[in-house]
């Protein structure tokens, strides 16, 4: 298991890298591939999936309201008619609801609505990030804030991890690790920002708000991952899905990038082109 999960680490970076570096386009493909997959692993957990393989009609309005959430995204230049497809979405929810009554619950729909706008839209503020000026360089907040946070709350925890953190969602999670992956997150995105992104932006002290920046998102990516295991808790399963080999789903794999995105996205506003 463990080197199957190390191998698919390493396939999942040189993804990223070859996606994240082309952008556009191909960038915005494989964040709607993983947002309808990740919809639909929330929907199948929350038990809002068709039967028997069957695609139910909260999966295609949410489905359909995603790919046009992306398209908008891409080819709209003005990004206040996202907040017009998300109401779209709800409305388009509300029209099922009372025109299908009583076939879904207020609860079901509610729920739907939420799988539309957990992953798929906060997944979405990876490509809002790469779009921004320098975007190619603050993008990778994101992960430092997420994927290396990670490691480094799971090695601080081994070693110095005493304290839990949260003893009946996740009992293997501990204080000294959580600091551990802020710590770690920081220094990372120290030294990123020092060696190569300071001379691209020599009129700010970019290093320091990036150290602030990974902080931040290393505190959010924390509580992303917790909230993914809490919903798994909740509905009683293991994984979310098999699509990525010794990691489950999108939604395992991905569960603390899905915070730290729009959190990226809006401290790079603030602190770097506020």
């Amino acid at each position: 298991m463990f080197f199957t999960r190390l191998l698919s680490s390493v396939v999942l970076v040189v993804l990223a890298l070859v996606t994240i570096l082309t952008g556009g386009y191909l960038l915005a493909a494989v964040l709607l591939f993983l947002s309808l997959t990740a919809f639909h692993e929330l929907m199948k957990a929350c038990k809002l999936s068709g039967e028997q393989g069957r695609i139910s009609g909260l999966e295609w309005t949410g489905g359909i309201g995603i790919s046009v959430y992306y398209l908008v995204m891409v080819f709209a230049k003005e990004r206040s008619y996202l907040f017009l497809i998300l109401i779209t979405i709800l409305i388009a929810y509300m029209f099922l609801y009372v025109f299908t009554f009583p076939k879904y619950r207020a609860e079901q729909i509610m729920c739907a609505f939420f799988c539309v706008a957990y992953a798929p839209v906060m997944l979405s503020f990876i490509y809002l990030v790469r779009v921004l000026p320098y975007g190619i360089y603050t993008v990778w907040m994101i992960f430092i804030s997420s994927w290396i946070c990670d490691t480094c709350a799971y090695l601080s925890g081994m070693l110095l991890g005493k304290h839990k953190l949260a003893p009946v969602l996740s009992p293997k999670k501990s204080v000294e690790g959580a600091i551990g992956g802020i710590i770690g997150s920081a220094l990372v995105g120290a030294l990123y920002g020092y060696f190569m992104v300071e001379a691209v932006i020599s009129e700010q002290q970019i290093t320091w708000i990036f150290v602030l920046i990974s902080a931040i998102g290393a505190v959010v990516s924390q509580v992303g991952d917790l909230a993914a295991s809490a919903i798994k808790r909740n509905h009683e399963i293991k994984d979310y899905g098999k699509l990525i080999p010794g990691h489950g789903g999108v939604m395992d794999r991905f569960d603390s990038v899905i915070f730290t995105a729009p959190m990226i996205y809006f401290l790079a506003l603030l602190l770097i082109h506020g």
